[in-house]
């Protein structure tokens, strides 16, 4: 008898230890998640502002972090709780750390900071490419210090309020999407939309709605992917056994699959084609979905969770911009808080008796007990964010400011907030600033300047009389660029300037759609090729030009044939038409 005792002892302290490594693991794969983030909104904004973008999604966490320390975490899990509302202050982490880590507090404090951080890292794309920064260190400080603490500890502290009544949230669609979707709603509309997304006529009313496309549909994805894979620990790491960890894990598996396909066909059917960036917010919405009942419903569930979602963020976002005209530009609300709601709902409705939670939702049960608890807890946390943060934003206002200053957000804000060039920074013509060392370069001799292996001789310049110099431009599709070089080059032609541009002619572009919003794509992309000829007559470059760019399709392309003054080889310093052959 006491052999068993002492091995059912040393099990639960395995397990114990186990489950506490497994926590941290989680707690770590949640940070990472802010790097998702701020891949996602750096993607789905423009290119002049997203050094601006990581470095507010760097500092929510760092802000986060202090304030959490000092308040957050004592509002939120402290051991003396007021009336289920809050926790009475202390700074036990700072004054008593031993007596701190043998409470058992260090796991919780880790792993509920993350989650805050996710919170305030949320409302970051809904105000991106117009909001100053320091307006954004001080709203994210607000969330982190008593906006989330409070509202969490009501779901996670076993002496909150809610958690007194039943309220279900495993892993924060509630506490933690539903709130940063919220305040990213309000600060959008606080904030105003970008310059030149609403175009209004002369009485005032949007006349036109413009999409602006983010910079990098690439970096997007791989934020994507990132948050998708540290959702694992998001939802995972609370899990208490294998059973119910790898039910957790097929059902964030399966939400957001869905959701993507949801949203794809969704979009393929409305637009013509599936929606890249929306399918991508398609995945975010379905794991956000998931997250409060990932531990109560079945796979089933899961996938009733991901069509709606799938659905439900396409509705929100575009409803929002086009007849709302609220500008969020990377869909926070659509994918935070409708989801956040629909997913806190969708427990009281498919919450399954035999998933692990052992919750009875209406549809398994017929019961509405479940789903009203679940609907007052997701009305009073949106009522409290909703109350502190509208307080909190009009402080901002009317202090500081909330927005930049147009200048300020056409030039971008990486470099007026931050005076950062570029995020990129190789792309920028700074060269001059810059020394290659070419002051012991060879200086070049002789009458005229050409290089000391070429043999000196002396040009004469151009004058009437001398052969006529012609340059024919050509504007082709790009797929036809490689038939008209290769048939150039066999009438002779031995040099060209090729150039990608833009343009239109009778086409006028051709509408397409990003998230929703036409795209009026007027602008083509198209291949110029400038050409100067003497020797090879003009008319035989027009004529094989139009043989090898003819379909008989609007859209072939365009000649313009100039008069050229003069050419002038600067290798040789040769002139006119002893300039334009190759032969030495």
């Amino acid at each position: 008898m006491v052999i068993e005792e002492i091995t059912q002892l040393v099990e639960e302290s395995v397990t114990s230890e186990v489950f506490g490594v497994w926590f941290l693991i989680g707690a770590a794969l949640v940070f990472f998640m802010q790097a998702g983030f701020a891949m996602v909104e750096t993607g789905f904004t423009r290119a002049k502002n997203a050094g601006n973008i990581i470095m507010k999604n760097l500092m929510d966490f760092c802000i986060g972090t202090v304030v959490f320390v000092l308040l957050g975490f004592s509002l939120m899990m402290a051991d003396d709780y007021v009336l289920g509302i809050f926790g009475v202050p202390n700074l036990e982490i700072l004054t008593d750390f031993g007596a701190f880590l043998k409470g058992g507090n260090a796991p919780s404090f880790v792993f509920n900071l993350v989650f805050c951080a996710t919170a305030a890292t949320i409302v970051s794309g809904s105000m991106a490419e117009r909001t100053k920064f320091v307006s954004y260190c001080i709203y994210s400080g607000v969330i982190s210090l008593f906006v989330y603490p409070i509202e969490a500890g009501w779901v996670w502290n076993s002496q909150g309020w809610l958690a007194q009544l039943g309220f279900h949230d495993f892993a924060g669609s509630a506490a933690i999407h539903s709130v940063g979707g919220i305040t990213a709603l309000i600060g959008a509309i606080m904030v105003g939309s970008r310059l030149g997304k609403y175009v209004k006529d002369k009485v005032g009313k949007i006349k036109k709605v413009n999409a602006i496309p983010g910079h990098s549909i690439t970096l997007g994805a791989l934020g994507c992917f990132i948050l998708w894979f540290g959702w694992y620990g998001f939802n995972g790491a609370a899990a208490w056994d294998g059973n119910s960890l790898a039910s957790i894990f097929v059902t964030t598996t399966i939400a957001p699959a869905v959701a993507t396909c949801t949203t794809m066909v969704f979009t393929w059917i409305k637009n013509g084609k599936p929606d890249v960036s929306m399918c991508l917010n398609g995945s975010l919405a379905g794991l956000v979905g998931v997250t409060a009942g990932c531990d109560a419903v079945d796979a089933l569930g899961s996938a009733i969770i991901g069509i709606v979602s799938g659905v439900l963020v396409v509705v929100v976002v575009e409803v929002l911009d086009l007849k709302l005209h609220i500008d969020d530009p990377v869909g926070a609300v659509g994918v935070h808080l409708a989801n956040g709601v629909w997913g806190t709902l969708a427990v009281g409705l498919l919450a399954n008796p035999n998933a692990p939670a052992g919750l009875e939702g209406l549809f398994y049960t017929g019961s509405f007990k479940l789903l009203g608890i679940q609907m007052l807890g997701i009305v009073a946390i949106l009522a409290w964010t909703a109350v502190t943060m509208t307080i909190t934003f009009l402080i901002i206002k009317k202090t500081v400011g909330l927005r930049v200053s147009n200048e300020e957000e056409i030039k971008g804000l990486d470099s007026a907030e931050h005076g950062l060039p570029s995020a990129y920074a190789d792309f920028v013509p700074a060269v001059e600033s810059l020394d290659y060392g070419y002051g012991n370069a060879v200086a070049v001799v002789g009458e005229v300047p050409m290089a000391e292996a070429v043999p000196v001789k002396k040009m004469p310049t151009f004058e009437d009389g001398t052969p006529k110099f012609t340059k024919v431009e050509i504007i082709c599709k790009e797929s036809r660029f490689e038939t008209l070089k290769t048939a150039m080059m066999d009438i002779g032609i031995t040099g060209m300037t090729v150039s990608h541009v833009l343009g239109c002619g009778v086409q006028k572009g051709k509408p397409e759609y990003y998230r929703g919003v036409q795209v009026e794509a007027n602008l083509l992309p198209k291949i110029q090729v400038d050409i100067v000829v003497s020797k090879v007559p003009v008319h035989s470059v027009i004529d094989t030009a139009k043989k090898v760019l003819y379909t008989g399709h609007i859209g072939d392309g365009k000649i313009f044939v100039y008069d050229v003054e003069n050419v002038v080889k600067v290798r040789t310093g040769e002139e006119g038409y002893d300039a334009l052959q190759d032969v030495e």
